[in-house]
C-alpha cells in the first residue's frame, strides 16, 4: 500500500517529539536526545508544519501539549518502541528471528512448555517469548505475532488454527473422598464444588449431561485453572480441570477421577495471529509445528517430561 509522504515524519521529529511531551520541556528532551534546545524546538515545529496541527500550546517559558498530542503521542511511542525492539531483535539474532507469543497461563505451563523442546531444537534460530494474557486485545496495539485463545474462531482481523476442543475432567482429593461415599455421579452433589469465573455453567453442564437434577452446592470461586486445582489437591472441593492440565495429578494420585465421565465443552483452544503477520516466517514455523503437535496421539495429555 503506497504511503503518503506527509504522514510519515522523520525518526528525528517524532523522536524530538516524544521527548519533550515525556519530559515535559525542551529543555528535558534536549539531555534526553543530547541535541540543543533550537534544534529539538525547530524538529518539533517542522513535524506541527508537516501534520498541519498544532502539538504544543506555548505558555511562557512552558510547552503544553494538546488532547490531540496526547493521543497522538501515545501511538507515536508505540511506533518507536516497536522500532527499537525490531532493530535491536535483529542485532541479536540476524539469521533467525523472535516470536512473541501472548499465552492462556494453564495451556502455557501444562501444555505448551513442555513440549516447547521440540519447537526449539527444530529451530534453533528462533527466539520465543511468552507472556500471560487472559482476555482478547488489539493486535495493532501490542507487539504480539499471534496469541493462543479459548472460546470460538471470533477474534477480528485474525486467522485462526484450531488446536483441540477443551476435555474436563472431574476429580477431588483422596483426603475429600475418604469423607463421602461416591457410588455414582448424583453423589458429587454431597461436595463442594469448585468453581472458576470463565466456565461458570460447567458443573450444571456435565451434571446435567448424566440426568443429574438438583441444586448446585455451593464451592469456592477461582480465576484460574492453576489455584482452583491446588485447592481440590488439598481437599477444599471437586473441580473440573482441563485434562491437560490435571494428567500430573491423576497420575500421582493427587487428584482422584470422579465417576461419570469427563466432559467436552463447547470451547476450543486456537492459535491466533494478526492477518498481516500470517507470513512472518517464525509465526509460519510455529504455526506448522504446533499443528504437528495437535494431531499427534498425545495432543490431550500433559506434555513430555
Amino acid at each position: 500500500m503506497a504511503r503518503s509522504r506527509r504522514f510519515i515524519p522523520s525518526i528525528s521529529q517524532l523522536s524530538a517529539f516524544e521527548a519533550v511531551l515525556r519530559t515535559g520541556s525542551t529543555a528535558g528532551a534536549s539531555r534526553d536526545m543530547d541535541l540543543s534546545q533550537g534544534a529539538i524546538s525547530r524538529l518539533v515545529q517542522n513535524l506541527e508544519t508537516q501534520l498541519g496541527q498544532r502539538l504544543f500550546l506555548r505558555e511562557r517559558q512552558r510547552l503544553v501539549p494538546t488532547v490531540a498530542a496526547k493521543a497522538y503521542g501515545r501511538d507515536v511511542t508505540r511506533a518507536l518502541d516497536l522500532i527499537a525492539r525490531a532493530s535491536m531483535e535483529l542485532s541479536a539474532n540476524p539469521d533467525g528471528g523472535v516470536l512473541s507469543l501472548a499465552v492462556l497461563p494453564a495451556f502455557s505451563t501444562h501444555w505448551l512448555a513442555p513440549r516447547m523442546s521440540g519447537f526449539l531444537s527444530a529451530h534453533p534460530d528462533v527466539t520465543v517469548n511468552l507472556a500471560t494474557r487472559m482476555k482478547k486485545f488489539n493486535f495493532a496495539a501490542e507487539s504480539f505475532d499471534a496469541a493462543v485463545h479459548f472460546g470460538e474462531a471470533d477474534w477480528r482481523g485474525a486467522g485462526h488454527l484450531p488446536l483441540f476442543p477443551e476435555v474436563l475432567v472431574p476429580c477431588a482429593a483422596p483426603s475429600l473422598l475418604a469423607r463421602h461415599s461416591l457410588s455414582g455421579p448424583s453423589d458429587v452433589l454431597t461436595l463442594p464444588l469448585l468453581q472458576i469465573e470463565t466456565r461458570p455453567g460447567a458443573w450444571a453442564d456435565w451434571l446435567g449431561a448424566l440426568g443429574v437434577a438438583g441444586p448446585l452446592p455451593g464451592g469456592m470461586l477461582f480465576d484460574q485453572f492453576a489455584t482452583m486445582a491446588q485447592a481440590a489437591v488439598h481437599g477444599l472441593g471437586a473441580a473440573l480441570l482441563p485434562e491437560f492440565h490435571v494428567a500430573d495429578e491423576l497420575a500421582s494420585g493427587r487428584l482422584t477421577e470422579l465417576p461419570g465421565g469427563r466432559l467436552t465443552g463447547p470451547g476450543q483452544y486456537f492459535l491466533v495471529w494478526p492477518e498481516a503477520r500470517a507470513d512472518y516466517p517464525p509465526l509460519a514455523a510455529f504455526r506448522d509445528w504446533i499443528a504437528a503437535e495437535v494431531s499427534g496421539p498425545q495432543a490431550f495429555a500433559a506434555g513430555p517430561d
